[in-house]
């Protein structure tokens, strides 16, 4: 079997989508939610062979995260299915126009007792990149030694590691973030963080030149620095590079750091300069923010162009 492009790794949950408060009740939309597997979705629908590993329990809504990660191609053959613990979900409430809210029920799932022993064989199939984020070494012990075992083994094998910061309050602190995380990095080729989570791969409160200079020392090469609606700051040895964003009209950011992910990561696989990764990615984040859901409004290659030039409100006959 042909090794695939990315390798990643974690917890895909069921997300429980409401269109106003969950206290105030209403219809709930059922979608497929996780980090990891929102990046693996955008790079295989541009054409990118990928795969995702965990461990899913054997219920309903395990069966449901298989067949739809399986219905975008990706490649599902080392997941482990697990009969003893629940799928995890996600709740995600529009609270006001402009704030959403995200609740989890993952504590105990099969996601969670995600181990180094369910990665084996998939990471020693091989992959041209392994993608991993700081969510997973949140979710418990097993977790987190699976992650840094990863990391670790994928390096020493010669598979180059992108790690995106990802940090979740809701699952740990600042300080037990930064303290499973910096050691991660000197196996990373490539870090992603926002301008807000760099410090958790660095010293506390250090400023961005200060962590940027201290990761390349651990052998990192590009830093890629999200700002929001501001764009995006590319960090290399050879110097700075700021990518901006495409003025799209923004209904829903979740997934929108996952987006800019994977198209970054598909210029790579691509052989695209830096400038045109960045592109790729501010695109993929201008598609994830501008449509609902976690990825479902990512684009197909043919549509990598379907943005340019159109005012809002366009119509395409």
């Amino acid at each position: 079997m042909t090794a695939p492009d990315l390798l990643t790794f974690g917890e895909t949950m069921v997300s429980l989508r409401s269109a106003g408060p969950l206290a105030a009740g209403g219809p709930l939309t059922m979608h497929l939610a996780g980090a990891e597997s929102n990046v693996a979705v955008g790079v295989a629908r541009l054409g990118h062979r990928a795969a995702w590993v965990g461990r899913v329990s054997t219920d309903e809504l395990g069966e449901y995260v298989l067949r739809r990660l399986r219905a975008e191609g990706i490649g599902v053959d080392g997941v482990t299915r697990d009969p003893d613990r629940p799928t995890g979900l996600m709740f995600v409430e529009q609270r006001t126009a402009d704030l959403t809210r995200v609740q989890y029920q993952r504590s105990g799932s099969a996601g969670s007792a995600l181990r180094a022993d369910d990665l084996r064989a998939s990471l020693s199939a091989g992959a041209r990149m392994l993608h991993l984020t700081g969510i997973t070494p949140a979710l418990s012990d097993t977790a987190r030694e699976a992650t840094r075992w990863a990391a670790e083994a994928a390096a020493a094998a010669g598979v180059p590691v992108c790690l995106d910061v990802n940090y979740r309050a809701r699952l740990w602190s600042r300080n037990a973030a930064r303290e499973a995380l910096t050691p991660l990095t000197w196996s990373a080729s490539t870090v992603v963080a926002s301008a807000d989570e760099l410090d958790l791969v660095g010293a506390p409160g250090a400023d961005e030149s200060t962590v940027v200079a201290e990761l390349f020392r651990r052998g990192v090469r590009t830093v890629l620095v999200k700002v929001g609606a501001d764009g995006a700051r590319a960090h290399t040895p050879d110097g700075v590079q700021h990518a901006g964003v495409l003025a799209v009209t923004a209904v829903d950011t979740v997934g929108a750091g996952d987006a800019f992910t994977a198209g970054y990561l598909s210029g790579w696989f691509d052989g695209l300069d830096l400038a045109g990764r960045l592109r790729r990615a501010a695109t993929l984040g201008a598609f994830a923010v501008s449509s609902r859901g976690d990825c479902e409004g990512l684009p197909r290659r043919a549509e990598l162009s379907l943005l340019d030039g159109h005012e809002t409100g366009s119509v395409l006959r």
